[in-house]
């Protein structure tokens, strides 16, 4: 047994070390330089890709590129207490609900129209309508193995972090033109910008009420997350070009609906639920410098402008259907 323990430790480490390395420095840089760490994990890991052409290498990457993510996702969980997605009310919930499903179904149509795929539409529409390159990575583990799965994910990621980045700046600016007041534009912010980060950053900028509302409204559609998962789960099932069908409720997903269940009615000291949160993070971003290690940097380049295309219009598609609907929420 321990024989088979050490030959196990032993075929993963040195993948997994390389990608938990370029993880701490994509933190590290993130916190210096205030990018994204995610892209800058992304952006090592595809520098250091000669690597996984080692066949001792590539086990631990492919091991962290799967595993690791899904640990990752279930501790999402800690984010979510349905107490405060329930306090803000039906009528901000419907609106949320609304541009999440609505931005997926418009995104798969989209891209369906580009000739970009079904999978490829609900992916880049689930990062737009949700939370980012989380949702990105959480819609992409529940997705079956594909030849294109790694670099689609990859595209993904990167398409929506320069997005929010871009959001985070333009977005006050638009509230401010609308003439929307604190509590409105704290709802537009929460419930358009893809990334926590960028919305806390939007936010605030604009008052402190903004703020808290912008993270509030944020979390409701972060707990949306579980549904359109579990949606991709029932839709892809059975697509696996390996042949093989995914369990019909894969176990990082069960972890999560247990976490959140946990988090809402069982009081976690503040430290607790911080050092999950950003361990939770830490795992995600080790997740996708190992999917950067795995990915080819010059297919990623051919993928064309109709993704390009395809993920502005998602994104245009929720900030004004939300702008549109704010005056029902009242």
């Amino acid at each position: 047994m321990n024989s088979q323990i050490k030959e196990r430790v032993s075929t993963y480490f040195p993948g997994f070390i390389i990608s938990i390395t370029a993880g701490f420095a994509a933190s590290f840089l993130s916190e210096h330089y205030g990018a994204p760490a995610m892209l800058f994990a992304l952006l090592l890991g595809m520098a250091m890709g000669f690597l996984y052409e080692d066949e001792k290498i590539r086990c631990g990457v492919d091991f962290t590129g799967t595993h690791i993510l899904r640990v990752g996702v279930a501790l999402l969980g800690f984010r979510i207490a349905l107490s405060d997605v329930i306090g803000l009310g039906w009528q901000t919930l419907s609106l949320v609900a609304v541009g999440v499903f609505s931005t997926i179904a418009f995104g798969i149509l989209v891209a369906r129209l580009f000739g970009l795929g079904t999978r490829f539409g609900g992916l880049t529409g689930g990062a737009v309508a949700i939370c980012g390159a989380s949702a990105a990575m959480a819609i992409s583990a529940a997705l079956p193995e594909s030849k294109t799965k790694d670099k689609d994910t990859i595209f993904a990621v990167v398409g929506v972090t320069t997005l929010s980045t871009l959001a985070m700046i333009a977005y006050p600016m638009i509230t401010a033109f609308a003439g929307l007041n604190d509590n409105a534009a704290g709802i537009f912010i929460g419930a358009t910008i893809h990334d926590v980060a960028q919305v806390v950053g939007a936010g605030y900028s604009i008052s402190p009420d903004a703020g808290d509302l912008a993270t509030l409204t944020k979390l409701m559609r972060v707990a949306l997350l579980l549904p359109v998962v579990l949606m991709f789960v029932f839709a892809f099932r059975g697509t696996s070009s390996s042949g093989k069908k995914p369990p019909i409720l894969p176990g990082f997903l069960v972890a999560f609906v247990v976490i959140v269940v946990f988090n809402s009615f069982v009081s976690i000291p503040a430290i607790a639920s911080e050092t999950l949160t950003s361990f939770s993070r830490f795992c995600l971003i080790t997740a996708i410098a190992a999917i950067g290690l795995k990915s080819n940097l010059k297919q990623v380049m051919e993928v064309g402008l109709r993704p390009v295309f395809l993920m502005v219009a998602e994104t245009v598609w929720l900030a004004a259907l939300v702008l549109v609907c704010l005056p029902m929420v009242g």
